[in-house]
Formats: structure tokens, sequence, C-alpha cells
């Protein structure tokens, strides 16, 4: 398998990581301490065509493929997790849409996340499911020309902010998916979480009382909407992959320059095999990483089913990131316990990571089912 990158692939990666370098970098810890949403870098990623890499032209998206977004997602998440998980979501909001939906339904909710106008919104989770999304208890009913949903959302990323909610119902059919707008009577953003990492992203509860929706709300067809969602979190997680993976490069970045600055017995640590050691093992396992991710990436991309190397490139990824940003607070010792350095934000954004888009265990019962039925 070829992992090289295009050059259209290589010049995304290059105007993510200029961008990120000059106007997310320089704010992203202030950010994170204030909880502050950046909703003018989420306008200028917009602009970029970051925030939708691999929607149409048509449509305001770049037109580019997954691998693009995967390196995109990357080099944003090296400077802000936050911003990166914002960016993942509207990505896939537009892509779900694109893919789904009717031309109208994509000439009316596509076109302004592309442009920037706001962000989308994901609303599966529910505050008794998360893992079993077949157990959701929100309901939609038909009501003359219109949806009535109630029910409520939880952890739901950009809620507070967002343009369009893609939602899901049980309706009679089954469940089925929905185009809720902003203002939509009976739509109420409820609690912001008050998170342990990814600080400057917006997650909040949201509650549908009553909440009325034309009938051509409905995105897909009725009683269809968990292959919507299942399709959905397969091209997540290859997101959230790129999203770790960016952390722990991070991390490591970090980690590696303060062991040559740092001395101890009249010696950089760097020069300790210990420390050394800590800095091989993490640049090893985030390449493989590299590599796990670009392999799912590039099946998505030629139509292969990806469902296994995506579930494979998340598990190994967050949790090859998680134990490089372990390290990186090791390496800086108890200034890696404090807020002047970066590392103690990148342990606590990556956390997150083998949580959400479907926890870890989740992804070993994605990989072991598939294996079981079609072999190595």
């Amino acid at each position: 398998m070829d992992f090289e990158l295009s050059s259209d692939e290589a010049l995304i990666q290059k105007t993510a990581r200029d961008f990120a370098a000059a106007r997310i970098l320089p704010v992203a810890s202030a950010n994170e301490r204030a909880g502050r949403f950046p909703e003018e870098i989420f306008r200028e990623l917009a602009r970029l065509g970051l925030m939708a890499v691999t929607t149409p032209a048509a449509l305001g998206g770049a037109g580019a493929t997954t691998v693009a977004y995967s390196v995109a997602m990357t080099e944003v998440a090296r400077a802000c997790a936050s911003t990166a998980v914002g960016m993942a979501v509207n990505n896939m909001v537009c892509e779900i849409v694109t893919r789904f939906g009717t031309d109208a339904q994509c000439s009316r909710v596509v076109p302004p996340l592309t442009g920037g106008e706001g962000v989308g919104a994901f609303a599966l989770t529910e505050p008794h499911c998360g893992s079993d999304a077949q157990a959701l208890r929100a309901t939609a009913r038909a009501v003359g020309d219109t949806w009535v949903l109630n029910g409520t959302k939880t952890f739901i990323t950009n809620g507070g902010y967002a343009l369009f909610v893609v939602a899901w119902a049980k309706t009679l059919a089954g469940i089925s998916t929905f185009i809720v707008p902003r203002g939509a009577p009976g739509l109420r953003v409820g609690r912001e979480e008050d998170k342990c990492g990814i600080r400057a992203s917006n997650t909040v509860e949201l509650h549908f009382e009553d909440c009325v929706v034309p009938r051509e709300a409905l995105l897909g067809d009725d009683g269809k909407g968990f292959r919507v969602a299942m399709s959905a979190l397969d091209g997540g997680r290859i997101g959230v992959a790129s999203q770790s993976l960016g952390i722990g490069l991070a991390a490591t970045d970090a980690a590696a320059k303060y062991a040559k600055e740092r001395t101890a017995f009249g010696r950089p640590i760097a020069d300790f095999q210990a420390i050394a050691f800590m800095l091989a093992d993490s640049t090893t396992e985030l390449e493989a990483s590299r590599l796990l991710t670009l392999r799912a990436a590039r099946a998505k991309d030629s139509g292969q089913p990806f469902s296994r190397a995506a579930a494979m490139a998340k598990v190994f990824t967050t949790e090859a990131a998680t134990r490089a940003c372990h390290r990186a607070v090791q390496v800086h010792g108890g200034y890696g316990y404090i807020r002047e350095f970066p590392v103690e934000r990148y342990l606590r954004d990556v956390r997150v990571t083998s949580l959400y888009e479907g926890t870890s265990e989740i992804q070993r019962l994605v990989i072991a089912r598939d294996l079981l039925r079609s072999g190595v």
C-alpha cells in the first residue's frame, strides 16, 4: 500500500499545519483554561476548506480525500485538541448530509456549514445509552406535515452553537435520522459539561420537547437511521485516530525538547537511557498509529470495507497516544504536572479519545466480530 501523500493531500496538510501554528497554537492554552469556544477560528478553518474536507467543492467543501482530512485533523490536533474535535464533528455532519440527503437538503444545510456561518452537531448519545445506540429512547412522531421529536441527548459536541443538529429518534418504522435547525420550536440547549479535557470544545445536553420540524427534515429513509449512524461512526473513528495521533505527537515533541534542555547530574536528561527509551517507544508506537490510520483512510477512499481498519486505527492510536502523553509528563517530572507546561493539557485531552466515537472495548468487539466472520 502506498502511504505517500498526493500533491493535493500534502498541500492540505501544509495548509492545516501552517494555520495551526499561526492561529490555533498561540491561543490554545488560554482558550482551554477559559473554556472558550473558538468561533472565529472555525470561520477561518471554513474559509480554508478544512471544516468540510471531503465534501464536494460544489457544496463549498474542499472536495478532497479522507486521507487529506486525516492529515489535516492531525495537524490541527497537534495545536489544539478542542478545535480538532469541533472541526471533526462539522466534517462528519457535512459528510452525512451529502451522502444521505436529498438535493434540497444538501443545498439548504451544507453550504452554511462549509462557509463558516456556523457548525454542525451530531446527536446520538443519550443519558442512559452510549455504546448501545439501538437502546435510544428519543421519539419522533408524524403529525400532519411535521415531525415532533421528544427526548434528551447528551455529550453533544458543538451543540450549544450548532446551526444544524443531525439527531436520531425512534419512529414507528424504527430508528430514523433528522436534521434539526437552530431555533426549531422545542429545541432547548441544556447544561454545558464541566470536562476534564478538551475544555474549549462545547459539550452540552440537548432537549427535544415537542420539537417541531417539517416532514422534509427526515434524513434518508424512515427506519433506516441506524445504518446512517454506524456509517458516520466508522468514518468518525478515522477522525478520532487522527486527532489522538496529533495529541500524541505534540506531547512527544514537547518531551523531546524538554529532555534536551533539562539537565541532571551534569548532563541533559535525554542522554539517560530511561528517558531516551520512553521517547523511542512513543515515536515507534505513533508511527505505527499513523500507518494504521492512513490505511483505514485509504480503504475508505477506495470504496473498500473499512470498518475493521477504522476500529483498529482508533483503538491502537488512542491508546498509543495516551501512553505517549503519560510518558511526556513523566519526562517532565514535577513540571509535567503544572500548567506552565503543555503536557498536562495533552494528557487531559487525550483521555477522551478512547471513549467517544465508540470506546476501546467497542472497537475490540468490532474487530473480533469481523475477524470471526471473514477471517484474517
